[in-house]
């Protein structure tokens, strides 16, 4: 028998991954509230709207009269059409709909991304503060994961330099980047995007743009534009997903926009490993990129809940917030009562029935004193959470 830490459990190295502690957390809150606890929950990106009512009445329509099947597996030629008139009319992209992909969500995207363009071994960064799950896809799939620190002075930016340094000490063959990011909700500046997407190229390191939270972004208060990856270069990989912006986290439904070079690479994976995303959900997602004045309405429930989180946080001593250009979280320094993010979260749940995320899904080095409050439920839910909050620090 094979001798090893995995030897006498039958389990590859590769599936020993950190947990994602904000499912933990949210699994923790929701056996609390099983048991008759009211819980105010601040730990999961998911927003407490519904899909668009179009998308959900289309999703109907399908199910009682349609047949419902496979798809290309690249997706319903209808809905990548649709999306390549959305890039033109969101950013003034051109994009062919065959370079429009169909995925799974966007987890699906990283996943196919990732075995399209890199090899056992190869060395790929990603941002730190960070979405947990790149990391452990990055490290399932036997990839060398690099994570660079971001810091204040670069508003929480990777930098032109940093990718430099870190190539010039062992070549880098990619580099994913999120903007807005999670967990912080900052976003890089258009000038930052270009300039970061000019130097992988000239280095030759591939260059993933997540932007699921696009659309989620707050202009008329921070002055931060969104820009697509694609409006400075045509040899990005650009990840979205309807989750987020569009309310249909369960809806498991994302796209992707690839190179020429990776269209037929990524299909190829994507039948053996999907077969297609799911069709009713791809039927929703068609309507609900039409559905733009419903989900304003969404968008500026959480600017609203954005601004009070800004006042009342520092009133309770998490001072020191980062830029929050996007998405819906708060990503908050909580040295002022403790240095154990981690336990503070589960005295947090425990006493005061309010469930937020430990720092240390998103950065391994620093996230034990920072806390992630995400703001995607309603404005009653963020009164009452910080009255609880308040009524527990002090």
């Amino acid at each position: 028998m094979t001798e090893g830490p995995n030897a006498n459990h039958f389990l590859s190295i590769r599936s020993q991954v950190e947990p994602f502690h904000a499912m933990d957390v949210l699994a923790s809150a929701n056996q609390m509230q099983k048991n008759g606890a009211e819980i105010d929950f601040l730990c999961v990106g998911q927003p407490a709207a519904q899909a668009p009512l179009a998308a959900r009445r289309a999703a109907a329509e399908l199910m009682e009269n349609g047949a419902i099947g496979y798809t290309d597996a690249a997706g319903r030629r209808d809905l990548r059409e649709r999306l390549a008139v959305h890039m033109l009319d969101t950013y003034n992209v051109t994009v062919d709909a065959d370079r429009v992909f169909i995925t799974t969500g966007s987890s699906a995207g990283f996943t196919l991304a990732f075995l399209s363009l890199f090899d056992v071994g190869d060395r790929v960064a990603i941002a730190a503060p960070g979405y947990p799950a790149y990391r452990n896809i990055l490290k399932s799939l036997g990839l060398e994961v690099i994570e660079i620190e971001t810091h204040g002075e670069d508003r929480w930016a990777v930098t032109p330099h940093q990718v430099t340094q870190v190539h010039r000490e062992k070549p880098l063959a990619g580099i994913l980047i999120a903007s807005p990011a999670n967990p912080t909700g900052t976003m890089m500046t258009p000038k930052a995007l270009h300039e970061l997407i000019d130097c992988c190229e000239d280095l030759g390191v591939r260059f993933i743009s997540d932007e699921i939270y696009h659309g989620l972004t707050y202009a008329e208060a921070t002055g931060v534009e969104e820009a697509t990856a694609l409006q400075y270069s045509d040899k990005v990989i650009v990840i979205n997903s309807f989750s987020k912006y569009y309310c249909m986290t369960g809806w498991r439904v994302g796209w992707m926009i690839l190179p020429q070079d990776c269209v037929r690479s990524v299909e190829r994976l994507s039948q053996s490993l999907y077969i297609s995303a799911p069709e009713m959900s791809q039927v929703a997602a068609m309507h609900a990129l039409d559905c733009q004045r419903e989900l304003e309405q969404v968008r500026l429930s959480y600017l609203a809940n954005r601004q009070l989180l800004l006042e009342e946080l520092p009133k309770i001593g998490f001072e020191k917030i980062l830029p929050i250009d996007g998405a819906f979280y708060a990503y908050a320094d909580a040295t002022r009562h403790t240095n154990d993010t981690m336990e503070f979260a589960r005295q947090m749940l425990d006493q005061a029935h309010v469930a937020v995320t430990p720092g240390l899904d998103f950065d391994q080095g620093r996230g034990h004193r920072y806390l992630r409050f995400s703001f995607a439920g309603d404005t009653k839910t963020m009164k009452s959470a910080l009255q609880r909050m308040k009524d527990w620090l002090t």
